[in-house]
């Protein structure tokens, strides 16, 4: 079995490829407890990455929200809607 190493800096992708890349890259900050979460999710769901940990957390939410699992989520909605109806913010953009 032989090891192969990957010069550095070498480009692996076409620029084809990546014009097919339609993801959105942003910076997270966590502060300790929301790490320490991070970690024990990391250790729940056998996921060593934090960046796939954090997307299959959001996918999960998303499926708790969709399928109204969750009464404290669906409340915590309700009041977010609540609060911004008194602001004056109807609808909260992407």
């Amino acid at each position: 079995m032989s090891n192969l190493i990957k010069p550095p800096f070498t480009r692996e992708r076409l620029d084809e490829e990546k014009d097919k890349d339609k993801g959105k890259i942003f910076t997270v900050r966590l502060n300790e407890k929301e790490y320490a979460d991070l970690l024990v999710a990391k250790r729940i769901i056998q996921q060593p990455k934090d960046s796939t940990t954090l997307k299959i957390l959001a996918e999960i939410g998303s499926n708790v929200i969709q399928q109204e699992l969750n009464g404290q989520i669906l409340r915590i909605v309700l009041r977010n809607i609540d609060k911004n109806e008194r602001l004056g913010i109807m609808f909260v953009e992407k």
